[in-house]
């Protein structure tokens, strides 16, 4: 049975995405809607996999939108009045790939994507061969980078001068971040910057490791900053002109106070995910707004929660998970391009960088992951939802998603388990941090070894 993960369908290409699977999600995603946008990345197995899915579709009486090699955010951007499919693994290896469904520039939520399981479990049908539909092709890019610079040109100063160096990993970015950047007036240098499925110039996920040669070219001194993006440009990425990664956490202060600072709300809403730094909460709550969490992967779902619970002075104006961003003004979707355009022109104002971090505490984070059998993980938290308050009867719990424990002074701990590795991931964050991490660490592993 295919199952939606926190990312929509991601898995290798010959075993579970494959070409008969993507025409049968096709067929049952037609029922949501008369109108489909199909984009995919640059990987080997898209061309085929979107053949598949374009039958799917058509074959159901639904007409399809070809928008070729694109952005996940331009198919987004495009998907708004209609429906969109995405076919990407993001910074997945080349032999894996994925299907992520949109509703009006929106990713599915949880409701729409049991829908589509439900159909894929008990089968659909081809319709009627006078309503199979044919595809038609169209050229969006133009039109989503206009947009992104448009949007970018509301915060800060012009960028005319200020020397980016921008790492697109062979992937989507190549065809979007360097061109939004330049038309903002910045002086570009693309690394990477040619659409290859192979990924030959760097692993397709953004790390510190990953992003070597693009820390190493910035080490030099010759840059303002750099920007480094994932296989299908949603996720970003920052280094600084020393060629030092900012923390995510710090990226995502900076953006959230900024947002909260320029709106008229009057209760201006931040959401983020249960793993994000205290950092955020203290730049949001500075310039007059409160932060809400939602659980990882899940950031248009709490969107939409604090629209519902909210009232007509209520207004998101941001969403992000480390690495990962929304600009509600811009559109409901993940959008690494229009969040290097953003911090361009940000960084231009301040006049680096350094300025931006300034008013941001940067206190000692940390990640863990611990080992856990996927068999054992909800006996696990089971079990973490009563020791670890024992552990640490002066915090705050909050289990609402995973264990949360919050001190008076700002540190925090938070133990989920991994939604795609047989781990339990401990994240924490305090001055203190390696005794926390050693005292919370030694927790867990005795709640995976109880029987």
């Amino acid at each position: 049975m295919l199952r939606f993960g926190t990312a929509g369908i991601r898995g290798p290409a010959r075993e579970k995405v494959t070409p008969a699977r993507c025409l049968a999600v096709g067929q049952a995603a037609a029922a949501d809607g008369e109108e489909f946008v199909l984009g995919r990345d640059g990987r080997e197995t898209g061309p085929a996999l979107a053949d598949a899915v374009a039958a799917g579709l058509e074959s159901a009486g639904t007409r399809v939108i070809r928008i070729g090699v694109v952005p996940t955010p331009a198919v987004a951007f495009a998907s708004q009045g209609r429906r969109g499919v995405m076919l990407t693994a993001s910074h997945n290896p080349p032999a894996d790939n994925g299907i992520k469904l949109f509703d009006d520039g929106v990713e599915y939520d949880r409701e729409a994507e049991r829908r589509i399981e439900e159909r894929l479990e008990t089968g659909t049908e081809p319709a009627e061969w006078g309503r199979w539909e044919d595809s038609i092709e169209r050229d969006v890019l133009d039109e989503y980078r206009r947009s992104v610079r448009e949007y970018a040109e509301r915060f800060g100063t012009s960028t005319e001068g200020l020397r980016i160096a921008v790492d697109c990993g062979n992937g989507m970015a190549s065809l979007a971040t360097p061109q939004v950047l330049s038309d903002l007036g910045a002086s570009v240098t693309a690394l990477n910057a040619n659409v290859d499925g192979h990924f030959p110039g760097r692993g397709s996920k953004p790390t510190p490791e990953t992003l070597a040669d693009l820390r190493g070219f910035l080490a030099d001194g010759e840059f303002d900053f750099g920007i480094g993006h994932d296989g299908d440009a949603d996720r970003i990425v920052i280094v600084d002109g020393s060629g030092e990664v900012v923390h995510e956490d710090t990226i995502l202060a900076i953006l959230a106070e900024r947002y909260v600072a320029a709106s008229a709300a009057a209760d201006p809403v931040v959401v983020t995910t249960p793993n994000a730094s205290g950092r955020i909460d203290e730049r949001v709550e500075a310039a007059g707004g409160r932060t809400e969490r939602v659980r990882l992967g899940a950031l248009h779902e709490g969107i939409a929660r604090v629209r519902r619970e909210g009232d007509d002075a209520t207004a998101v104006v941001f969403a992000a998970e480390p690495w990962k961003h929304v600009h509600p003004a811009l559109g409901g979707w993940i959008d690494g391009v229009a969040s290097a355009a953003v911090l361009a022109r940000l960084v231009a104002e301040a006049g680096g960088i350094v300025p931006l971090r300034e008013p941001v505490s940067e206190r000692p984070y940390r990640k863990v992951a611990i080992d856990c059998p996927d068999e054992r993980k909800d006996a696990t938290m089971q079990r973490l939802e009563r020791t670890l308050p024992e552990r640490f009867p002066q915090a705050a719990v909050d289990t609402s998603y995973g264990v949360r424990l919050e001190w008076p002074d700002g540190s925090w701990i938070l133990v989920r388990p991994s939604g795609t590795e047989s781990y339990v991931r401990l994240y924490a964050e305090s001055e203190e941090i390696d005794p926390l991490i050693e005292a919370a660490s030694e927790a867990i592993r005795r709640a995976v070894a109880s029987e």
